[in-house]
């Protein structure tokens, strides 16, 4: 037998509220299947299964907030024979909660207003059929004023207390460079006119896939720190810093980001905004990164020195590309670039390590077209 357990879904996370079942006792599942649905300060989360099995028991009930760990139901393997002993009894809801288990049964098109006009999807009372949120629903909701203290401010406070532990518990070392980005935009610009709008790269993507390559050169900065020790993850997962309309940031992962293509990971970074704006995440997206990268350059800012996400032991930063005076074959000409800068932590690495990666970066990002 194997148990189902709450997921840690990011440092800032010690309990989660079970919102539906997605299998039921008795169903086939595959590793990647969602199984429940669990609501957290960071929106709703799809939660995925990592063993195969049938499910044999559901141990809590929606509606039902439980800690990290908890065990939510009991899978038999495959090649087990079915429990004879009776079901353990579920862990029960309070009225109030399953009450708002009800509340956040919705379509994805009131799902995504919602997430639009920061609705509190708590808040708002159904009227569809079987206690369902519709779009309309959410239209009224939205016409009300906006309570002073809602999810969106508990969310700043659990980054805020998962921030100040990162800066208590980890000695943070920072780096940063500037990147001449001449040969980016122009190969950008001949690119993207061979595509369609829709299709067209941003600039984004070229930096994340470079983090991606240059964690190869220097593998210690795609790691965790677990149980007092570095632990080196072989998989690339970049978190992603994704800013929210309402307030707050989640930082899901693109996987395996060293292995796709620009278009591939063009689409998929523009689907995981999506849905971390509509608050349809996956667990392992929040659970996976083994490096985060901030990019605010569109907001205007030259540079970013981030705070480290635990458990990874570095974040990668990217400010607004500018136009500079820039020495080339000892001539001095204007050309666009960026200030790269790395946090490291420093009980994994140090200077010299974080200085090859961020030399790294500027290498792969001078030959855009092997990207």
């Amino acid at each position: 037998m194997a148990d189902f357990v709450m997921p840690i879904l990011g440092a800032d996370m010690e309990a989660g509220t079970l919102v539906a079942w997605r299998k039921q006792p008795g169903e086939h599942v595959a590793r990647g299947d969602i199984v429940a649905e669990v609501e957290t300060e960071k929106g709703l989360i799809e939660v995925e299964i990592f063993t195969s099995g049938v499910i044999e028991r559901l141990l809590v009930e929606p509606g039902t907030k439980v800690p990290v760990g908890t065990v939510l139901a009991i899978v038999r393997e495959e090649g087990v024979a079915p429990e004879a002993a009776a079901a353990s009894t579920p862990v029960a809801a309070p009225p109030q909660a399953a009450a708002e288990a009800g509340r956040l049964r919705v379509s994805p098109a009131a799902r995504k207003l919602a997430a639009e006009r920061g609705v509190d999807l708590a808040d708002v009372r159904p009227t569809g059929p079987r206690g369902a949120i519709t779009l309309e629903d959410v239209q009224r909701a939205a016409l009300r004023p906006t309570p002073a203290v809602d999810r969106f401010a508990r969310m700043r406070q659990t980054i805020a207390a998962a921030m100040a532990r990162s800066k208590r518990e980890i000695p943070h070392y920072y780096l940063s460079t500037a990147i001449d980005m001449y040969r980016v935009t122009t190969w950008l610009a001949a690119a993207n006119q061979q595509r369609a709008v829709a299709d067209r790269l941003l600039p984004a993507v070229l930096l994340i896939k470079a983090v991606a390559l240059a964690l190869r050169a220097v593998p210690e900065l795609n790691a965790v720190w677990a149980e007092g020790r570095v632990v080196r993850r072989d998989a690339i997962h970049v978190g992603v810093a994704i800013s929210l309309r309402q307030g707050g940031l989640v930082s899901p992962a693109l996987h395996n980001t060293d292995r796709q293509s620009l278009d591939e990971l063009m689409r998929n970074l523009r689907d995981l905004v999506a849905r971390a704006r509509a608050g349809t995440l996956r667990s392992s997206e929040l659970s996976d990164p083994t490096i985060t990268v901030t990019n605010i350059g569109d907001q205007g800012v030259d540079s970013i020195f981030g705070i480290i996400y635990p458990p990874q032991v570095a974040i990668v930063g990217f400010g607004k590309i500018v136009e500079r005076p820039w020495s080339v074959d000892g001539q001095i000409v204007s050309r666009p670039a960026l200030t790269a800068t790395l946090s490291g932590d420093h009980r994994v690495s140090d200077g010299h390590r974080g200085g090859r990666f961020l030399t790294a970066v500027d290498r792969l990002l001078q030959e855009p077209e092997r990207l």
